[in-house]
């Protein structure tokens, strides 16, 4: 007797010559078995079986294109440039034998996707792009499976598993996260010629700011009302150092007290955009980040008219 290695049950051994995972009483399709062999190293019992065989089943178009969305949703949330997510969608669905066409926006997604030996056979949906926070290891993940339903032929089953246990996976703490955003901006100020009080003072500052970032964005106030007063109370506890003449560079302290609120990624991202000819998205993603660059100065703006003119 050997044990099931999905479930662990005890499960009589396989005759000599049957395919792995292949039961007297369940029969499996080519697709079935292929994924039995690549996911399990050894014997499957009867009832894993059955649920192999009921959930991994042929492709659909509609499955398969509300997979797409969901894939290429994630990615553009989680801060990509448009290029790739269109490169990773064609890959996942050329792997199927299907054809894709997008076309994106800063806030939706349209997919039409055509199968290559039928064109009868095609679809045409529309997405939203869900809120979220840059995540470069999602990204680097989910290109990672595009490349993995390229050269191994994953299922669907297969593929949504995984692209679940991607999104899902735990993100680093969000404490480890103000830790580095605290130091990284106050070395930004050593750069910029800050002496140990003025990086001192940024490292309070972007500590408190991101803070108060952090706990609005949790609670979905406005985004812009975010940048607003991050910056404000950042630059005010920056200010302390002019206030109090601590230090010899207190107005660089004050100068780089916000830029880690400045948002290099959508900014890089519309560049890229632009370059490669995705002009719409490559524009929307400029205007949003001058806008928040408005915001930020907003919130400096506040500080230097209560400290005076003096202050820089």
């Amino acid at each position: 007797m050997e044990n099931c290695a999905r479930c662990r049950r005890p499960v009589a051994a396989q005759p000599e010559g049957q395919a792995r995972g292949e039961g007297a009483s369940v029969l499996l399709n080519r697709e079935q078995r292929a994924y039995v062999q690549r996911v399990y190293d050894g014997p499957l019992c009867e009832a894993c079986l059955q649920e192999i065989q009921k959930a991994v089943q042929p492709v659909t178009v509609r499955d398969l294109s509300n997979f797409l969305l969901d894939y290429a949703t994630t990615l553009m949330g989680a801060g990509v440039h448009t290029s790739r997510v269109v490169r990773n969608v064609n890959r996942i669905a050329g792997s199927f034998g299907y054809e894709t066409e997008m076309t994106i926006f800063q806030r939706h997604i349209t997919l039409h996707i055509l199968q290559n030996q039928d064109d009868s056979v095609r679809r045409t949906s529309l997405r939203a792009i869900p809120a979220a926070a840059f995540n470069f290891e999602i990204i680097s993940n989910l290109s990672t499976l595009s490349w993995q339903a390229h050269d191994n032929r994953l299922t669907l089953y297969e593929l949504r598993e995984q692209f679940n246990a991607i999104v899902t996976r735990p993100r680093i703490s969000r404490w480890w996260v103000l830790g580095l955003v605290s130091l990284a901006n106050a070395a930004f100020c050593r750069l910029f010629g800050g002496d140990f009080w003025a990086m001192g003072l940024v490292c309070v500052a972007t500590f408190v700011g991101f803070l108060i970032r952090q706990e609005m964005s949790l609670r979905r106030i406005n985004h812009l009302a975010v940048f607003i007063v991050s910056a404000f109370v950042a630059s005010m506890i920056a200010s302390l150092g002019v206030w109090a003449s601590l230090g010899d560079t207190p107005q660089t302290a004050l100068g780089t007290s916000v830029l880690f609120l400045i948002p290099g990624v959508p900014l890089i991202n519309s560049i890229i955009d632009l370059l490669e000819g995705y002009v719409l998205i490559g524009i929307s993603r400029a205007v949003n980040a001058l806008t928040l660059i408005i915001c930020i100065s907003l919130g400096l703006s506040a500080t230097l008219l209560i400290l005076g003119t003096y202050a820089l």
